[in-house]
């Protein structure tokens, strides 16, 4: 550990806190301030106000206790750029959803077009593809690191403004399938945003919309990633059958993907849940067996932000398709190892109100608060409930029957406040 990190460990124990009551308090694990302490990494940009009020210290104090990388003051710099005010993606007004509505129409009509017609647009200034490349990568990478996804949403809203532009200049063959397929990326994560704040018609459309520009790039992977957001737009509808629809689609493009790539597990896994909510446990396995192969991958390769499926992830999609069938004891089982594991708050969230709904299945107060109070902790420390907010509001309508205690009636009270962004 170097000298300063030696600084942080004293001013956290000077405060009176362990590494774990710390951990609580700034949202994140307590191994992740252990490795802090040992110098092994920094906390993200979007927590490094609140770790500063926490140990009562400046900013330039904080600096000194842990500097911060280039790397990381880049990532903070462009998390700045895409939060101008507090009203972002889930307080979005009408003007901002026509803009972005617009867009999608324009994108829309230039992905149809042949290469040679797509001139309707004004020529620009030569296309350098590399760089948009790493302007997504870099997009999807601040959006897996903010604990608000909405922050991201105006520079994501510009970068496709720009790929938008180039694709209604005529480019040379090669040169427009990559940017279709840069196009076809970076709609997917725009439809993240608007899922994740609940805006489930406007994610329907950006994945349609990215899938449509994958197929025409001919980038399969990225197809079937496209068309298994849009399935998980009809799980959410609570739809299973038409998801179980769009993944078996899912599956056949990506048959003709790169094997390396985690593309046809991570539709299995989807197709678990799907399958799990029509009560077919035994086709629910079966998906969860192919699912599993992806940790035969030991070479697989990583494409970037679209496709983030790994091997940490079986744990916690076994244990929300066992939830779902009502294998109770083998769900907490897989759901308690998964929670041990350094994850997103998102994934914890999701985890923690797992393991709450298992406490109402056994009328098991002290579990339900004891997991549902740090789920919702989570909820509204991200600003956004979305992600674990959905699984929290069906919670809510299972408590009702205990609401005779005064604890759980706190409870359903601080989930019904969450906001539904």
């Amino acid at each position: 550990m170097t000298a300063r990190r030696q600084h942080l460990a004293e001013r956290r124990r000077s405060l009176g806190y362990s590494q774990e009551r710390l951990a609580g308090e700034v949202g994140v694990d307590r191994t992740t301030v252990g490795r802090w302490e040992r110098g092994e990494t920094g906390p993200q940009p979007i927590i490094r106000e609140r770790l500063r009020s926490v140990l009562k210290v400046t900013a330039e104090e904080l600096d000194t206790l842990i500097p911060v990388s280039p790397e990381e003051e880049c990532l903070s710099l462009t998390a700045a750029a895409a939060a101008p005010g507090p009203d972002l993606m889930g307080e979005l007004d009408d003007m901002r959803r026509r803009e972005m509505l617009r867009l999608m129409s324009i994108a829309s009509v230039a992905v149809a077009l042949p290469a040679e017609a797509a001139a309707f647009g004004s020529r620009r200034a030569p296309l350098d593809l590399d760089s948009h490349a790493a302007m997504n990568a870099h997009l999807w990478q601040v959006f897996a690191m903010s604990r608000s996804k909405r922050q991201v949403y105006p520079i994501v809203r510009d970068q496709l403004a720009t790929l938008t532009s180039h694709l209604a200049d005529p480019q040379p063959g090669r040169d427009r399938q990559r940017l279709l397929a840069l196009t076809a990326d970076l709609y997917q994560l725009a439809g993240e945003v608007c899922f994740d704040g609940n805006r489930y018609t406007d994610a329907a459309c950006c994945y349609t919309l990215a899938a449509t520009a994958a197929r025409e790039s001919d980038a399969a992977d990225l197809w079937a990633c496209a068309l298994t957001r849009q399935a998980y737009v009809s799980m959410y509808d609570q739809k299973p059958a038409q998801a179980s629809e769009i993944l078996t689609a899912a599956d056949t493009v990506a048959r003709n993907g790169d094997p390396l790539l985690t593309t046809r597990q991570w539709v299995a896994s989807v197709q678990a849940q799907a399958q799990a909510s029509l009560g077919d446990s035994g086709a629910c396995d079966r998906a969860l067996d192919t699912a599993s192969t992806v940790l035969d991958l030991t070479a697989s390769a990583h494409p970037g932000g679209w496709l983030r499926f790994d091997g940490s992830r079986i744990a916690e999609e076994s244990g929300t398709c066992y939830l779902a069938t009502g294998r109770d004891a083998q769900a907490e089982t897989v759901l308690t190892q998964a929670l041990s594991e350094e994850i997103s708050p998102r994934r914890r969230g999701s985890l923690l109100a797992d393991l709450a709904m298992l406490g109402v299945r056994r009328h098991d107060t002290r579990q339900i608060l004891h997991y549902a109070t740090a789920a919702i902790d989570l909820a509204e420390q991200t600003e956004s409930s979305g992600y674990v907010g959905r699984k929290l509001a069906i919670l809510g309508t299972q408590v009702l029957p205990l609401r005779g205690e005064r604890q759980i009636t706190l409870l359903a009270d601080r989930i019904a406040r969450l906001p539904a962004t």
